[in-house]
């Protein structure tokens, strides 16, 4: 991609919609174009999730750990939460407004920050369920609003894991984990009436052949929750955990059926996850999954009519250093003995994070007593810290479809969903519909 440093959370955003065919000549350019945004918080040089995904999504920066509102609103104040004042809304909510089908896949829990700032407002991106809150706080949690809220309730298909969150402490789930909720409540139970009671069809899955399985002549909303926490790493996925590829498949071949058209935001949730530990290894391996993902999504959309985004939130601290030879193991050393101390070193390594290691007899450990094979080695560490962070670089963009030339240059991250919306339609600013040629 043309950097040393590694993107975080990559996605795919697709808006559809039917455009006015004497126009189309206008509109439709089938090459590929790539942007370069800006991801840093209101508050801080180095975004999180929380605020990155505020900004793509909903068009407005944010602070630091706040998922869907303005930076009027510091991380962790429940009273300016609970005025609504101070919420955003974005692609989900304008697509819904417009009359199309709207989905959020990802293999993270689906109330993590970056799923949750498509329909969620929260002043602290942790509180995704009830139990997340400090004593006296009385702010709705991220799984209540998804599930309760104007706008989460409202979407069509939702795919990941989490299921935790939905769950009450007394109850158990298909895997015998115990919910975690302190209210009492059953979100899966509530969503399901809710969506009867609203005239669809639903349908609530679990597991990798109940998804596969899914009627999408029968049912027209779906909610799948495949895991009590994240998904698990494609590398460690069993038998019946589906891919980042099976659950868009089926969300785009349910979405479809609206004549309206649809928007879907696809997270590979898991490559940043993967970084956060410096586990090289698995985040590549998630990051092949987003590639096929986003083959798959190409395959069933037409691209005439479709504009199809796929980019990421914020990068993070991995570099691609040394000479090695062309055709070498990216995940082995860049050249034995080649340093000073006369000490292999790795072609990938982190600037911070938990895979430094202290040194040996005063000399820089050596890696060559380590099994580098392994899938959970960690990557070495210029800096000890328990978490790798995010780094601050700008962030490519990559588009195809209508209006797909709106995305070259260099803007700020929130620029993406105006454009977005511009090119299909959706929203309250103006719009390629009201032009004239």
């Amino acid at each position: 991609m043309g950097s040393s440093r590694s993107l975080g959370c990559k996605f795919i955003v697709g808006a559809e919609q039917i455009f006015d065919e004497k126009n189309k000549d206008h509109w439709n350019l089938q090459a590929q174009w790539i942007l370069r945004s800006k991801t840093y918080c209101v508050d801080s040089n180095v975004a999180d999730s929380a605020c990155s995904g505020t900004a793509y999504l909903s068009g407005v920066k944010a602070n630091i750990g706040t998922v869907g509102l303005s930076g009027a609103v510091k991380r962790g104040d429940c009273e300016a939460q609970r005025t609504g004042l101070y919420s955003v809304t974005g692609l989900i909510d304008w697509a819904q407004k417009a009359g199309k089908a709207t989905g959020v896949v990802t293999t993270t829990r689906v109330t993590h920050a970056t799923p949750a700032a498509s329909y969620a407002h929260s002043a602290e991106r942790k509180w995704e369920a009830d139990t997340d809150l400090p004593t006296g706080y009385k702010c709705d949690d991220i799984a209540i609003q998804l599930v309760r809220g104007r706008v989460g309730s409202n979407i069509d298909v939702v795919l990941g894991g989490g299921r935790r969150n939905f769950l009450p402490s007394y109850v158990k789930d298909n895997d015998g984990t115990p919910g975690y909720r302190s209210d009492g409540a059953d979100l899966i139970e509530e969503w399901k009436l809710k969506k009867i009671s609203l005239g669809y069809r639903p349908k609530y899955v679990y597991t990798k052949k109940d998804l596969l399985d899914v009627d999408v002549n029968k049912y027209d909303t779906v909610l799948g929750l495949f895991a009590s926490d994240h998904m698990p790493y494609n590398l460690e996925a069993k038998d019946n955990d589906p891919s980042l590829s099976q659950m868009t498949q089926k969300a785009i071949k349910i979405l479809s059926k609206n004549k309206n058209g649809f928007f879907l935001f696809v997270e590979g949730g898991r490559i940043d996850t993967a970084h956060h530990e410096t586990k090289a290894r698995k985040a590549l391996d998630e990051t092949a999954e987003l590639a096929k993902a986003v083959e798959a999504a190409l395959k069933l959309v037409d691209t005439d009519n479709t504009l199809v985004l796929v980019t990421s939130d914020h990068s993070h601290t991995m570099t691609y250093s040394g000479y090695s030879k062309r055709g070498s193991d990216i995940l082995g050393f860049a050249n034995k003995y080649k340093a000073l101390d006369n000490l292999p070193y790795t072609t990938l390594s982190y600037a911070n994070g938990p895979g430094y290691k202290p040194p040996d007899n005063k000399t820089r450990h050596n890696i060559l007593v380590e099994d580098m094979s392994h899938l959970n080695f960690t990557y070495p560490s210029l800096v000890p810290m328990t978490r790798e962070t995010h780094g601050g670089e700008d962030v490519a963009v990559f588009a195809i479809g209508p209006w797909s030339h709106l995305f070259t240059g260099n803007y700020e991250h929130n620029y993406l969903p105006h454009a977005m919306a511009y090119a299909a339609c959706i929203g309250p600013g103006l719009s390629s519909c009201n032009i004239k040629i």
